[in-house]
């Protein structure tokens, strides 16, 4: 069932909310203009540094080998990147000789979803209603249930353990005969699940612990009594009925009794094994996934599951700058820093495209967002036209539909103005060459085109004249 609330906010009241929100629109739309600004620098200063990294890198024939001529040269080379370093999880005791380590925490938690509908009241009123719905799903942290606005729902949540994501790099990572910094390091991105071999001391220490939180929580679990194989008993023939049996049947019987021995201390040791062996309820681990829970294809809301990776060697392409027996970014004339790790092999000319399409996507990316962030300022601030009529909400809505067009139009123009200055600011040989062929394409068009017209006009005008007798 879904839980609803309602709020009817007055008229007086939306309209001083209005007017309060003028002021964050003012800082909307300023941002917004600061944004696109900004953006158009950074793209411009990224492509200059783009060209001139694609003009100055050399190709490292031989990373395998250290060779002293490219040191403080910007080179394009592909090895496989290695590591001796062997990494430890302590919480879980766990470790491998490995790139990096992660793991990646999940809960499974009741979670709340809110739907909001707004209705304007003849009079200026709006009545807001809020919809509340709940389901159960994994999620990255545990949610506290407590602040649910469904009192149904409220203190639902709990955690069977508490786990925190956590990741450990090597440093020392071997890129040929020379060794990758932190920044390189985190590029890479071979990763590959991580096999758990868990100490069962550790397992049987989780699950009491996972089994107490439980319980808290659910209450005491009962627990089904183990469903033993029946012992075959085996049944001695007495000697008087022995003696009257052939020497064969003699045989047939001792055989007989031979494979029901084997039968009973079969059973008898599959029994014993079962009583030995006290299986973990509430821990389970398979590949490269601990679980903390009751059964894992049924998960119940407070269970865990970690999930456990390895970044392991691969073959890698680096473009920096040589360092000694390291690297170092790349530093253009504009100031702009780069350097780069991509998994595989790749040469410096599709790395450089590589970077330009990102330069270019990003470019267009923050445009939008800027020129959303301009147009959603001026709407903050010309909101409270609409507002303030609202006491007939048709005629309010027509207002506020003709307001947003207008800012619409208006946003988008001042973002075209901004990019445009912004050029000039940052490209002013480009931009100026523009303007100057925009302006002789005017001129043409409205100094030669009237110059045109007048004359096609003329030579109408006399050709229209009677011819004299």
């Amino acid at each position: 069932m879904a839980y609803t609330e309602t709020k009817t906010v007055g008229y007086g009241s939306r309209v001083g909310n209005s007017f309060k929100g003028i002021g964050a629109g003012i800082m909307l739309f300023l941002a917004g203009t600061a944004l696109l600004w900004w953006n158009e620098g950074r793209a411009v200063k990224t492509e200059k540094m783009l060209e001139e990294a694609a003009s100055n890198y050399v190709e490292m024939k031989n990373p395998n080998k250290k060779d002293a001529s490219l040191d403080g040269e910007l080179v394009c080379g592909t090895a496989m990147a290695t590591t001796e370093d062997s990494l430890t999880d302590a919480q879980f005791g766990i470790g491998a000789k490995a790139i990096a380590i992660r793991r990646k925490v999940e809960y499974y938690q009741w979670v709340e979803h809110e739907h909001v509908t707004q209705e304007d009241k003849l009079g200026g009123k709006q009545v807001t209603t809020t919809t509340y719905t709940y389901s159960k799903e994994w999620v990255g942290a545990p949610i506290q249930s407590s602040q649910f606005k469904d009192p149904a729902y409220q203190n639902k949540n709990m955690v069977l353990t508490t786990v925190e994501d956590a990741e450990q790099y090597a440093e020392n990572v071997k890129f040929g005969a020379y060794t990758l910094n932190e920044s390189l390091i985190h590029s890479i991105s071979s990763r590959e699940p991580m096999e758990l071999a868990l100490a069962e001391d550790l397992l049987k220490q989780f699950d009491k612990s996972t089994q107490t939180a439980y319980e808290r929580f659910y209450g005491v679990v009962k627990k089904q009594p183990a469903q033993q194989q029946p012992v075959q008993q085996t049944v001695a023939i007495p000697d008087s009925i022995r003696a009257l049996l052939s020497d064969s049947a003699k045989a047939i019987v001792d055989s007989i009794q031979a494979v029901t021995d084997s039968i009973q201390a079969a059973n008898e040791s599959l029994i014993a094994n079962a009583e030995n062996k006290k299986e973990l309820e509430f821990v389970h681990q398979g590949g490269n996934l601990l679980y903390f829970g009751r059964v894992p294809g049924a998960p119940e809301v407070g269970d865990v599951r970690v999930t456990f990776e390895k970044v392991v060697p691969a073959k890698v392409t680096v473009m920096a700058v040589v360092d000694g027996d390291s690297f170092k970014p790349y530093k253009a004339k504009n100031g702009k820093r780069f350097q780069t790790l991509v998994m595989g092999k790749k040469s410096g000319d599709e790395i450089i495209d590589a970077e330009k399409e990102a330069n270019n996507m990003w470019l267009w990316v923050f445009r939008i967002i800027g020129v959303v962030m301009v147009i959603s300022g001026l709407k903050g601030i010309f909101a409270f036209i609409e507002t303030i009529l609202k006491v007939v909400p048709f005629v309010a809505n027509i207002v506020g539909w003709g307001v947003g067009v207008v800012c619409t139009v208006i946003g988008v123009a001042w973002s075209l103005i901004i990019i445009a200055i912004a050029w000039l600011f940052y490209r002013p040989v480009l931009a100026i060459c523009l303007l100057a062929i925009a302006g002789f394409l005017v001129w043409v068009f409205a100094f030669k085109g009237k110059d045109k017209l007048k004359g096609l006009a003329s030579r109408r005008g006399q050709q229209t004249v009677p011819a004299a007798d």
